[in-house]
């Protein structure tokens, strides 16, 4: 006991000296196994052990501009890429693609998202029914319906943007159906059982009829009430987190931690932004997220700002965040664990 720090001994109470478990998929390869035990590792260490990440954009915009931009501003590239293959009027994965394989091949790691369009049909035409209320999750499931047709062929879109990222030897922390408790999208707040069965049949056909095992699934409820009763179950699931907006970084303003932070799986911020969904000002302090997080989540590992003045290249004190000895930057990932062995 000697030789461990208080820190480490701290950590390791908390965390309450968790197993590891395998990845999700049994046939996940060679790379994504080591970046999920990367991962896996972090939480017990006294130092460098929160992967710092910032999203870039959404199809053909997503480029690495936000991230050079970081760079420029405080010589640290974040250790996290973010891209989503929502583009305008349907899947786009060309972009995000050349982002994210030209940030992996630098040393960087990638999570992927997609704001999914409504294949029931959309009722409401912005970012294809993206915000519909009245999507019965059922009929994606059942396999004499349009719906599920529709659904099978977006699928098909995405999971060709993903052959391409495993083709290029990127893992990928794979976020899919983000924020399902919400009332937002049109997947969100439905029957958990039913959502249960929909991303166990997209993981199933990802895996066994698609053959993508560069993937890690990373479970992403929003902050707030029923944040694990949509939880898939642990042959599901490789990583959990919140995504939250708020300048306040603790548990009376983001709800929700206690009862995923009880899931055995790495856990983050799998989006962060200051003030609040929308219209932030550009002026947050983000040392007070780095406080908030290391006093108040105690196992976040890892964490993905948002873009535009969210992001780390519109806010104050970044530059002092991102030298801080608990962040992990691209720099600071072992050699190997992305890009080129």
């Amino acid at each position: 006991m000697k030789n461990i720090s208080c820190l480490l001994l701290a950590a390791v109470l908390v965390s309450g000296c968790r197993t590891p478990q395998a990845p999700a998929n049994p046939s996940a390869n060679a790379r994504a196994k080591a970046v999920l035990k990367y991962f896996q590792n972090l939480e017990t260490r006294p130092d460098k052990r929160l992967v710092s990440g910032q999203f870039s954009n959404f199809g053909n915009r997503a480029n690495l501009n936000l991230l050079n931009e970081i760079h420029d501003q405080s010589g640290h590239w974040p250790a996290l890429l973010g891209v989503d293959y929502a583009g305008r009027g349907g899947v786009s994965t060309e972009a995000p693609d050349q982002a994210a394989i030209e940030y992996w091949k630098a040393g960087g790691l990638v999570t992927v998202s997609t704001h999914l369009y409504n294949p029931a049909g959309a009722t409401n035409n912005a970012f294809g029914g993206l915000r519909d209320k009245d999507v019965d999750l059922n009929t994606l499931l059942d396999p004499d319906s349009g719906t599920h047709v529709r659904w099978l062929r977006e699928l098909d879109q995405i999971a060709a943007g993903l052959q391409e990222l495993q083709t290029n030897g990127v893992v990928v922390l794979w976020r899919p159906f983000h924020e399902m408790n919400g009332d937002w999208f049109w997947w969100d707040g439905k029957d958990p059982e039913t959502f249960k069965r929909l991303w166990r049949q997209m993981f199933d056909y990802f895996t066994k009829t698609k053959g993508l095992d560069n993937l890690l699934w990373v479970y992403a409820p929003n902050h707030g009430t029923n944040t694990a009763v949509y939880y898939p179950g642990n042959r599901y699931v490789d990583l959990v987190g919140l995504d939250a907006y708020t300048d306040f970084v603790d548990t009376n303003h983001i709800f929700g931690y206690t009862e995923v932070a009880r899931l055995p799986k790495p856990f983050g911020f799998t989006e962060f932004g200051p003030h609040g969904p929308a219209n932030p000002p550009g002026d947050y302090d983000y040392l007070r997220f780095l406080r908030g997080v290391q006093t108040n989540f105690p196992r976040t590992v890892f964490f993905m700002s948002w873009n535009a003045k969210w992001s780390l290249a519109q806010n104050s004190n970044v530059t002092e965040m991102l030298n801080n000895p608990g962040i992990i930057n691209r720099s600071d990932l072992p050699k190997g664990l992305a890009g080129y062995q």
